[in-house]
């Protein structure tokens, strides 16, 4: 059995900026994870280091600026290998900027509670990164929480 993280948050960038933070290396570390090699195309390679965490996939759907889908899994995790779940980012106008609408499935419920802790996280990050704003420093990075 398989659960579904779902979140929505507002950010005040145009949406063809948000989505920039999904597929340039050097603006998706920013809001998450030290190293990113990302291939930007459907069938490329998605990969993201986020402290320890080897996140390892590939992108399914690139639909600028309005759709990302990402096959995703973690290196070395046999209850999430590699591109075995499925993230979706809907983004869509809104008066002060877009709207991000992110879906996370296919979690086994122990990856569901943790996703549901980092999500918020990394989504706050995102949020001030699209802003054009410095989110600084991970603090994830030094000291994770327990539970995620």
């Amino acid at each position: 059995m398989t659960e579904t993280f779902r979140t929505t948050i507002d950010i005040q960038a145009p949406p063809e900026a948000v989505f920039d933070h999904f597929v340039e290396p050097g603006r998706l570390v920013r809001w998450m994870g030290e190293f990113a090699r990302l291939d930007a195309k459907e069938g490329g390679e998605f990969s993201v280091d986020i402290g320890g965490v080897l996140i390892r996939g590939h992108y399914l759907t690139l639909d600028r600026p309005r759709l990302i889908e990402i096959a995703w899994g973690e290196k070395g995790n046999a209850q999430m290998p590699p591109g075995t779940t499925r993230l979706r980012v809907e983004l869509a106008p809104s008066e002060h900027g877009t709207v991000l609408t992110l879906i996370h499935s296919g979690l086994v419920p122990e990856e569901a509670k943790k996703h549901a802790v980092g999500w918020p996280h990394f989504l706050a990050r995102l949020a001030e990164a699209g802003a054009g704003k410095d989110p600084g420093k991970d603090p994830w990075l030094e000291s994770p929480p327990s539970h995620a």
